[in-house]
């Protein structure tokens, strides 16, 4: 069936997003990528560690190619949802046939800690969008201290280590673990970036205090150990006398604070480690103590918008248990737990679909099948519906927003180019949208 006059929104222009309107072209529909923020990249953009410039070059240029296809249009700078511009149900209104979410997981996950409000906790995902220069974080103040707790132990506690030990150059940062050290969920490459700054010998303690735990589970300390080093003979020479520490066997129960309201010590529970369907699980032993810090960072994961419109469990938008459109045994279809319904015609990708899970190359597979989900949706329809092109733009008009093309992306792209030439720097970003806006106006 030819998908020619078909039109399918794409609401997020991160990798799922753009890789799943460019397998949309190829299947014959035409795309409009609605994307809250003025540029493209999503996580790709404003994600990945800023020194890694040959990557982030890569993939900008595939995204560039994409969104030079005559099929596809890009509208930046357009936030939907329920406090947005637009409704998913509104999309429908306007005549688009299909919408392929792919937003990711905009929320932000927290464990409802006493404390967390207090003045030096923050998520790791603002973190990384205030170093990559996303607006509004990248002019936003952060109060960062000396000596910094990072919970959890995968890629983006390594993120938060590397910029807190190599930028910051802080005095400790203490990396939190539910668990023990077998459990280590950080890949050897991102190790390297602060490998050399790990106390070994606090390390040897470390995993010396819960051996007892490890063999009673069968887990081999001196393999866990070896593991975690396993990137040391490859780590960067080391910028910083930053000592870098891992707390293993500690549940995160309270963020305790002074009378400024300022962070002075988290408290944890002892853990032990208990056989699970064969695994192992952490489990509270009732005792508590204290790890002096003045800055908590959670590295925990993330979690959809409640604020997007979508039904949500578990921080994830709800899927269609039972999909008409599978793709590789997988539910791209929104599903209303309410009505026991799919939601006809909106189907979701990446992150959106999966939060927290994988990075551009997982990102780009999901969004590639999303599409091609659509696509076979699209196929059951009798026609499309006709989309009002001029409606649409009428009813962004009315927001007053500045809509930005591809057109206006060129623009960006030239003057941040230039920008950095004139400081002499690898990369230059403006920090807010009104820079951006005004870059392109000249």
């Amino acid at each position: 069936m030819d998908l020619e006059n078909f039109h399918v929104a794409v609401i997020g222009a991160g990798p799922a997003g753009l890789y799943g309107a460019q397998q949309l072209v190829k299947q014959g529909a035409r795309v409009v990528i609605l994307n809250r923020d003025i540029k493209p990249g999503g996580l790709a953009e404003y994600g990945i560690y800023p020194d890694k410039y040959k990557m982030k070059d890569g993939l900008r240029a595939q995204f560039e190619k994409i969104l030079a296809s005559p099929q596809i249009e890009y509208l930046g700078n357009v936030t939907i949802g329920k406090n947005g511009a637009l409704t998913i149900p509104e999309l429908f209104e306007l005549g688009f046939d299909a919408v392929l979410v792919t937003v990711g997981a905009q929320g932000t996950k927290w464990l409802g800690l006493p404390g967390e409000a207090l003045r030096g906790v923050y998520h790791a995902k603002d973190i990384v969008y205030h170093y990559n220069k996303l607006p509004p974080f990248g002019a936003a103040p952060f109060e960062i201290g000396q000596n910094v707790v990072v919970i959890g132990v995968g890629n983006v506690m390594m993120d938060m280590a590397h910029w807190l030990i190599r930028d910051l150059q802080v005095e400790s940062v203490t990396a939190v673990a539910r668990r023990g050290p077998a459990e280590i969920k950080f890949d050897k490459k991102e190790f390297e970036t602060v490998g050399a700054n790990v106390d070994l010998l606090a390390l040897d303690a470390e995993i010396a205090r819960v051996t007892p735990i490890m063999l009673a589970v069968s887990q081999d300390p001196v393999a866990a150990k070896n593991e975690i080093l396993a990137g040391l003979p490859r780590a960067l020479p080391p910028v910083s006398t930053t000592r870098f520490l891992f707390d293993f066997l500690a549940s995160p129960h309270e963020i305790c604070g002074d009378a400024q309201g300022r962070v002075v010590a988290l408290q944890v529970e002892n853990n032990t480690l208990v056989p699970s369907n064969g695994d192992v699980k952490a489990r509270g032993l009732g005792t508590f103590r204290k790890i002096p810090c003045d800055t908590v960072i959670f590295a925990i994961g993330d979690s959809v918008d409640a604020q997007f419109g979508l039904p949500i469990a578990q921080g994830e938008f709800v899927k269609n248990p039972a999909p008409r459109f599978p793709i590789e045994e997988i539910s791209y279809e929104a599903f209303d737990p309410q009505s026991g319904a799919p939601l006809e015609g909106v189907f979701l990708a990446g992150w959106a679909r999966r939060a927290s899970t994988g990075l551009v190359g997982v990102a780009r597979k999901d969004g590639t099948n999303g599409a091609r989900a659509v696509g076979e949706y699209l196929k059951t329809l009798p026609h499309p519906r006709g989309l009002n092109q001029a409606l649409l733009r009428e009813k962004l008009n009315a927001h007053n927003l500045a809509v930005i093309s591809q057109d206006d992306l060129k623009k960006l792209v030239e003057a941040e180019k230039n920008e950095a030439r004139l400081r002499g720097l690898p990369e230059f970003k403006f920090a807010t949208n009104q820079e951006m806006l005004d870059a392109m106006c000249v």
